[in-house]
């Protein structure tokens, strides 16, 4: 391929934005630019580009993959993501989480059990496993998180008393309601459940 632009990265000027055969290829250090001699015309293999990053740039990916974290717990795949929205080729993508699965930093059976466990409050099982499916998380590590879910009534109840705060308890409220609890992830079943529930104690 051809290398067709370099360029300055606006928020860090030590690292460029390299373009090939016109369109946005990779990020890279500057240094690294120019102690491999590259420039705007020159014919490179994509794996040799590739071999230039992962030498120079796997440190420096390490330490934004941890530093991404440290707020919240995060998938392989959102670290994954992060890092090529940076501008990192998968070398060093797979690098990166090869190294924070070693450390564990990265576990999506942990990071599944944890976030089923609080989303569970006020979300159905079927809106988690949606959640996790498209954190790229495995079906087997959805399955056992939500095997760990208990009390998914009172979620449901929980969340309709909450909708239910202050309007008028008619049928056309509580149909909503029930939709509510639907889009809320909440099985036919549970929603129904704890629909009754309410109405018991109410009655």
């Amino acid at each position: 391929m051809e290398i067709t632009a370099i360029t300055p990265q606006v928020k860090d000027k030590t690292r460029c934005n390299i373009e090939a055969d016109g369109r946005f290829y990779c990020g890279m250090k500057l240094e690294t630019v120019i102690s491999n001699r590259l420039k705007v015309g020159m014919h490179i293999d994509a794996e040799e580009l590739a071999r230039m990053q992962l030498e120079s740039e796997k440190a420096t990916a390490l330490d934004k993959a941890l530093s991404h974290i440290t707020a919240t717990m995060k998938t392989e795949k959102e670290v994954r993501d992060y890092l090529k929205k940076k501008g990192y080729l998968d070398d060093v993508c797979d690098y990166v989480a090869e190294k924070m699965k070693e450390y564990g930093f990265l576990d999506d059976g942990a990071y599944a059990l944890s976030y089923a466990e609080h989303a569970g409050k006020r979300k159905g099982r079927r809106l988690i496993a949606a959640e996790l499916k498209r954190k790229g998380v495995a079906d087997g590590d959805i399955e056992e998180a939500l095997r760990n879910l208990s009390g998914e009534t009172e979620s449901a109840k929980t969340v309709l008393e909450k909708y239910l705060r202050g309007k008028p308890q008619d049928r056309k409220t509580l149909q909503k309601a029930y939709a509510y609890l639907i889009g809320k992830g909440f099985d036919h079943d549970t929603a129904r459940a704890a629909l009754g529930s309410l109405a018991e104690e109410e009655g």
